[in-house]
């Protein structure tokens, strides 16, 4: 493992800011949208969050690294976002089931990183302005040439990556013997979404993104899931269309972010760029069926348009963001389908929200 901690490092923002600090993980170059997490624990699943994809993530815990790494804390085989920026960069771990460093980690992950930022100057500052593109370089300091390099990074809105983190071939999760087949659109699945299904005796085959529903009808599933990934739904035609056949062959169908947002795509409901973007895992959503609150994880940049919604016959919102009134739950009238835009899957303690994957075992099983 190799010290860079006295290595100066720079980030540019889009916008002209400019930041100082430290050289973390592999010394380099990286870009991509800056976003910032508000989570106070599980910094390895946001970095191999397939959702994070050509995300450079801004940790707003002042500590990273203090708990090392673990293998079986990732949502998938590899660090999924462009760059980390943190406050406190700590090399020595303290969990004694850590199999390494974070350094050790970014090193053999070729992830570029910078510390010893102000990173609630830069929050401040990304959420008065809005997100945008960055830049960070522990190899190369000079601001204009950094500038010039940032231009040419393309916004984050009408890119489709989906693709680019999928499966490349179908495989299968579970127990063969399960009591129910269902067949996963795999836009940039994490791991937990998949233990949550085989905890509740489910035998999934998971499909590349752009796998057909003719392919996938011919495994005979008993009902259909669609992934979070990344990227702009709206450049997903392919996985559009994929979710139009599930509805008109009336299958049970359950979404998560993305997959949410792709299931109002399907029905005419545009999705908008947000100005910031939900991440962290103290989201407060009601549920609206059954009149209760839940503390919900979250991780988008993108949502559907609550005016399209409104003006909808073919869906009814089932949930709400108590913090902005942003639609979080969609069911389909008449259809045994919904989507969820936050994670019930994911861990921060409370599980409140698990109970969406009950919902569709058994509507699957109705």
């Amino acid at each position: 493992m190799t010290n860079y901690s006295k290595l100066p490092a720079i980030l540019v923002l889009e916008d002209g800011t400019v930041y100082h600090g430290k050289a973390a993980g592999k010394i380099g170059t990286t870009t991509g949208e800056i976003c910032f997490n508000t989570g106070t624990t599980g910094y390895q699943e946001i970095f191999t969050d397939p959702s994070y994809y050509g995300q450079i993530m801004v940790t707003t815990n002042a500590h990273i690294g203090n708990y090392g790494v673990d293998n079986e804390d990732t949502e998938s085989g590899e660090i999924q976002i462009a760059g980390l920026v943190c406050k406190n960069y700590n090399i020595n771990y303290s969990r004694k089931i850590a199999d390494g460093s974070i350094q050790n980690y970014f090193e053999e992950e070729n992830l570029v990183g910078i510390s010893d930022i102000d990173t609630r100057s830069l929050v401040r500052h990304i959420r008065d302005k809005g997100v945008m593109n960055a830049i960070i370089s522990s190899e190369n300091l000079d601001v204009e040439s950094l500038k010039a390099k940032l231009a040419e990074v393309p916004s984050m809105e009408g890119l489709e990556l989906s693709s680019s983190v999928s499966t490349k071939e179908p495989y299968f999760y579970g127990d063969e013997d399960a009591s129910t087949r269902i067949a996963v659109l795999d836009l940039g699945i994490k791991k937990n979404i998949l233990r949550n299904f085989d905890d509740r005796n489910v035998y999934a085959k998971v499909f590349p993104a752009k796998t057909t529903f003719a392919e996938m009808e011919a495994w005979k599933p008993e009902g259909y899931f669609v992934s979070n990934g990344p990227g702009d739904p709206a450049a997903m035609e392919y996985a559009i269309d994929t979710v139009k056949e599930i509805l008109a062959a009336d299958k049970p169908m359950f979404g998560i972010c993305l997959g949410h947002q792709i299931l109002a795509l399907a029905h005419g409901i545009r999705t908008e760029k947000m100005f910031n973007g939900h991440r962290g895992i103290n989201h407060p959503v009601k549920n609206i069926v059954a009149n209760r609150c839940e503390i919900t994880s979250q991780n988008h940049g993108f949502g559907v348009v609550r005016e399209d919604i409104e003006q909808s016959d073919a869906v009814e919102v089932t949930h709400v963001n108590l913090n902005d009134n942003s639609i979080e739950g969609i069911r389909v009238k008449g259809k045994p389908a919904f989507s969820v835009q936050y994670h019930p899957e994911s861990s921060p303690g409370p599980h409140d929200s698990r109970y969406l994957f009950d919902d569709f075992i058994n509507m699957v099983k109705a």
